[in-house]
């Protein structure tokens, strides 16, 4: 078993013995006005619950189904907002990056780069990721094992990069569906990198609906509750005033209104499952 390091995201720390990370916001930026309404919700939450919070939104989605789907507001835009945001609230920022040129630009922006699962195995992204010094959160892949992830961790490593996150998001299971291998959470916990789980990716059901994605967000907190309880060091869950009206992924998104009782019961198992292995070591 590799010690357990933390990595480093601005002025946070996620890993062994710190408060559980949320990474949580709208799947794409769409407007200025909707990124700031949901950041200030976020960093109320980050205030009151024993969390740490960072703002995600994307500026391109570049995996989008249907060629004619919204991806959003581009590069410069989408940064460009992102940096409101984090003057606005005070929470550190992160948006995916599809390509080695989009690292350094959203290096300047964001405290934490997050490589998109159908790219965790692109060495150029992943080394472009790494040169910018930033925190690296490496989504899984839905075609991978839990065990082949560590050849992304050794690529960041040999790039330079020490603050690495793992993430689970599902893995494909016939056509249209996603499932949890659990057991994979501990898994990649064993490679020495803090583990996140991202709770609404994973009840995507990929091109269900034609020409999009769909899901089922009434199993986003049983199966963060399952992850806490198993074990980990940080959350995902986008979310959206009115998750319907999204222009992506609104099916599996968690209604912002309703956030704060997920995180507050999904905090209980976290707690509950850290004082457990506190009195084993005792």
């Amino acid at each position: 078993m590799i010690p357990r390091l933390p990595a480093l995201i601005g002025d946070l720390t996620c890993g062994p013995g710190c408060p559980l990370l949320v990474i949580a916001g709208p799947c794409v930026i769409d407007s200025e006005r909707l990124c700031l309404e949901i950041a200030e919700v976020l960093a109320g939450l980050a205030e009151r619950l024993p969390i740490q919070m960072v703002f995600k939104a994307s500026f391109d989605k570049a995996n989008r189904t249907s060629a004619g789907a919204f991806r959003g507001l581009g590069i410069d835009e989408g940064l460009a907002i992102l940096e409101k945001v984090r003057a606005a609230t005070g929470l550190p920022v992160t948006t995916d990056i599809h390509l080695p040129e989009h690292a350094r630009a959203a290096g300047h922006v964001c405290e934490l780069l997050q490589i998109p699962a159908f790219l965790c195995r692109q060495t150029d992204l992943l080394m472009a990721a790494a040169a910018t010094g930033r925190a690296v959160n490496v989504k899984k892949g839905q075609f991978l094992a839990p065990g082949d992830m560590r050849h992304p961790v050794a690529k960041l490593l040999a790039g330079g990069c020490r603050d690495i996150c793992l993430c689970e998001r599902g893995t494909f299971f016939g056509y249209g569906r996603l499932v949890n291998d659990f057991s994979g959470l501990l898994t990649m916990r064993g490679m020495g990198v803090p583990v996140i789980f991202d709770a609404t990716h994973s009840v995507q059901q990929p091109a269900s609906l034609g020409g999009a994605t769909g899901g089922d967000r009434t199993l986003v907190e049983p199966l963060a509750r399952a992850a806490a309880a198993v074990g980990i060091d940080g959350i995902f869950l986008e979310t959206h005033p009115d998750p319907d009206q999204s222009p992506s992924d609104g099916p599996n998104m968690v209604p912002l209104e309703a956030l704060s009782g997920v995180l507050r019961r999904v905090l209980r198992i976290h707690e509950a499952r850290l004082a457990g292995s506190e009195e084993v070591e005792a």
